[in-house]
Order: C-alpha cells, then structure tokens, then sequence
C-alpha cells in the first residue's frame, strides 16, 4: 500500500467486490457522505461496468487480481454471498487492504479466526457490516445502561422471523449457498445480544427445526453466562415475527421495535411503568454509520470502534450452535 503521504479520512479509497443490493447501498451511502467509490469489482464485467456508470466509480476492474493489486485502494468492502468471504478476506489482507465484510462475515469460527490471525499480523483492520455495531441508537444505549441508572442487564429477549417461499433453490434455504435461519437474521440478534451482556455466553441450548433442505428454517437459542444474565432468541426464515429486541434490567426495561436497524427505544421505568422514548440516528443511514466508523477505526488506529472480539464471540456461538444440530454446509472445514 502507498503510505507516501497520510492520507485524511477524506482521502480513503474504496472499492467493492459485488454489485448486489448491498454494494448499491453501500455505493449510496458514499455519495451521501459527499465521496465516490473508487473502484468495483464483480464475477459479471458488464454488470461492474453498469454500476460504475450508475454511481460514478472511478476503475472498473477485469479480474480480481487487478483489485487486489491495486497499491490506491485503501478499504475493500465485500458484499459477495457470505461462503465465498473467507478466500476473497485472505487475498484482500495478503494485499494489505483493510476489509468490510457483509454480515455474517465467514462462515464459521475457524475462518474468522484465520483471518483475524493474519490482519493482526499485517497491522490491518477487519470490520463486519452489522448494523448493532454502529447504529447511534446502540451506542446511546450502552452509555446509559453503563451509567447504572437502569441496573444490572439482566434477561434480553429477541425475535426475528421472515416469510420466505419455499423456493429451495434461492439462498434462503440453499445449502450450496450456506442457507438457513442462523447466519442470515440469526447473527442479528445474537450479535444484539453480546452487545448487552457483560460477557460471552457460557451455556447455550437450543432446539431446530429443518427446512426440507436440511437449513435451519426455525430455532430457538437459550443463553447465559457467568454474571447470570440470560437471553432468549426466537428465528424463522418460514414464519413472520415482529423484529423485537427487550432488553431487561433491575430498574427498567428497554423495547427496540425493528432491532436490526433500530433508531428508536421505549423505555419503561420497572416501579412507575412511565414509558420514555428515546432516538439517535436514522435506520435509513445503516450503511454510512458503518462505513464511518470503519473510517475512524482506521484512521485514528481504533479497532473497537469494529467491535471485532464481539464479532469473534458471535461467531463462536453460531458455530457452536450449527455443530450441535449437525448442520455442515457443502466443502465446509470446521
């Protein structure tokens, strides 16, 4: 990477490798923060092509390799589906860049642990694109539960359910394609949940239910740890719930209505019931509050602004989880 001249925050360039739903997002999301994405890269040219001509980027790159070797490229997001993440992380650090990875960021603890390895090595900064890490409305509310005024967390309870059609062959349920409950909505209220908890689960139990492909359609996870604290998650990817976070403590207890990109919360005194509510930030900036603090991580050298141990300990649990229902994906290594 060329270090001649450091470069302001304003100067990072970024790339992305996919032009699905996400790097549109992501690509809207830099012209909102006044910046254009430098380069694009995609399996498909002529689809790369049409989204540079769409947002403005700058280089249209023929192969990976090109991407990967390009000494201007700062950050590189990658949005492609999540089993094809851990190859495309390893090249990326092995170039030196930085990397932004869609959610869940690997498949599996041993992948992440791979790559966490190396960025270490390198000096370089892995983020992952979970909204709980970076939505103002998080952050307001770990300041105020670290505050004490609402007491010891002591139960969170989550729900997250989806209709999906039974098309087996979409990603929802294609096993080819690491399909199931857990890793697509599932890391979202897991990763809520490590957020609120004063350590990693300890004890988890859970019951599955598969879909006719053998993915996860339906489960429910029982968590605690060692300070006591306990939490429930409920998913479906076949049946609709409301996305409900409560997150329970002595004094008071806190609802978060749409939780994966939450920028409201109701909060309930536990003796006189008053209800308050409270916002920060908006849900319709997800993608800027992640990149922005991607930014500052790297260029103020503040790698929890990433929240990566927690993205370590979520993964943990997912793999932990999928281990005990027996549920291996195709050419998957744990």
């Amino acid at each position: 990477m060329d270090n001649g001249n450091k470069k302001s925050k304003n100067q990072l360039n970024w790339a992305v490798l996919g032009t699905g739903v996400i790097a549109n997002e992501m690509a809207q999301a830099l012209n909102s923060m006044e910046k254009s994405l430098y380069g694009v890269c995609n399996r498909t040219l002529a689809k790369a092509e049409a989204f540079a001509e769409k947002y403005g980027v700058q280089k249209v790159y023929k192969t990976y390799d090109e991407l990967f070797n390009d000494d201007e490229i700062d950050i590189i997001y990658i949005t492609t589906p999540h089993n094809t993440h851990i190859p495309f992380m390893m090249e990326a650090l092995n170039h030196n860049k930085h990397i932004f990875v869609e959610k869940p960021i690997t498949l599996n603890s041993r992948e992440l642990d791979q790559a966490v390895k190396l960025a270490r090595k390198k000096g370089l900064f892995i983020g992952e694109a979970m909204t709980i890490w970076h939505m103002p409305i998080y952050k307001k509310l770990w300041e105020l539960i670290k505050s004490g005024g609402f007491g010891k967390v002591q139960i969170i309870t989550v729900n997250f359910g989806s209709f999906k059609d039974y098309d087996m062959q979409n990603r929802f349920f294609n096993m080819e394609l690491a399909g199931g409950a857990l890793l697509d909505i599932g890391v979202y209220a897991l990763s809520l949940v490590r957020s609120f908890m004063d350590e990693t689960p300890s004890e988890i139990t859970s019951q599955v239910k598969s879909s006719p492909t053998g993915s996860d359609e339906q489960a429910t996870v029982l968590l605690s740890n060692s300070c006591g604290q306990m939490a429930t998650v409920a998913l479906s990817m076949h049946s609709r719930q409301p996305k409900v976070a409560m997150i329970s403590c002595e004094k008071a207890y806190i609802e978060i209505p749409q939780f994966p990109r939450g920028d409201k919360a109701v909060i309930t005194d536990a003796e006189t019931l008053e209800k308050t509510e409270i916002s920060a930030g908006s849900s319709k900036d997800a993608l800027i509050y992640e990149m922005q603090d991607m930014e500052q991580a790297v260029t103020s050298k503040s790698p929890s602004l990433l929240k990566l141990d927690y993205t370590c300990d979520v993964m943990d649990i997912m793999t932990s989880l999928r281990k005990s229902w027996n549920l291996k994906y195709p050419n998957e290594l744990w």
